[in-house]
């Protein structure tokens, strides 16, 4: 995925009431950007950190930016939680990845149950086989770990609730006879493997490993981060027994 326009790059001061984030820029102006993003955004951001962020002319709008990525000098960090569904869509539609191949037609955001999935996958239009059918749920990843797990990616940064509902219905969709899968979209380059974040939500760790057990597929892949594009770009592993 390419950004339509260049990216501003600045220096992240401080983060704030979720949605703030205040930004100096290299003529030594402070403004204020929007920051999509609703977790904690743990070892994604420290004062000083170098950030990308865009602009956006639209008199809608109170904050005409947006803050788009983080630098911890090792790597660009994708903070916006608006584009791993574009991302995810995109890689699908370009064969990158292998375990969805072969279904050509993609609906956003379908209301199923108690919950809305990013993506189903379907064969043909009017598809009548459940297995010619694929749920897909995407979340994006951005937390690092430390000590021992400092080499994984992992989800989610603080308790998800409807991230818990999410997998409960994959499951409840698996059984009833579809093809389900969470696709797990990395946007930082300096991990090797994802796992899920037992310490800070283990109800969704334990349910990630229901939900594997019970056949779902759970998929972790990276994406490769730059100030013009971001792109999914290999598989990674998915460590469950963590």
């Amino acid at each position: 995925m390419k950004f339509l326009a260049p990216l501003t790059e600045g220096k992240i001061l401080k983060r704030y009431k979720r949605f703030l984030a205040d930004i100096q820029l290299s003529s030594g102006e402070i403004i204020t950007a929007h920051t999509a993003n609703t977790g904690s955004m743990k070892t994604c951001w420290e004062p000083g950190w170098k950030v990308l962020i865009s602009f956006h002319d639209n008199p809608k709008r109170k904050l005409k930016y947006s803050l788009e990525m983080t630098s911890n000098g090792h790597t660009w960090i994708g903070i916006n939680t608006s584009l791993p569904n574009k991302l995810a869509k995109e890689a699908i539609e370009n064969g990158l990845i292998k375990e969805l191949k072969g279904y050509p037609l993609i609906k956003p955001e379908v209301k199923t149950g108690n919950s809305r999935i990013d993506l189903l996958l379907s064969k043909e239009k009017e598809a009548e086989s459940k297995k010619d059918q694929f749920f897909v749920e995407i979340k994006n990843v951005t937390l690092k770990g430390e000590n021992h797990q400092k080499k994984a990616a992992l989800f989610p940064d603080a308790v998800s609730v409807r991230g818990q509902k999410h997998i409960q219905e994959l499951i409840k969709l698996h059984k009833e006879g579809y093809n389900a899968a969470l696709l797990f979209i990395v946007q930082r380059e300096d991990v090797e493997y994802f796992t899920p974040a037992h310490e800070i939500d283990p109800l969704y760790s334990n349910l990630l490993k229901e939900a594997a057990a019970e056949g779902v597929l759970i998929l972790a892949y990276q994406c490769t981060m730059s100030k013009e594009e971001i792109v999914v770009n290999r598989s990674i592993p998915v460590e469950l027994n963590n």
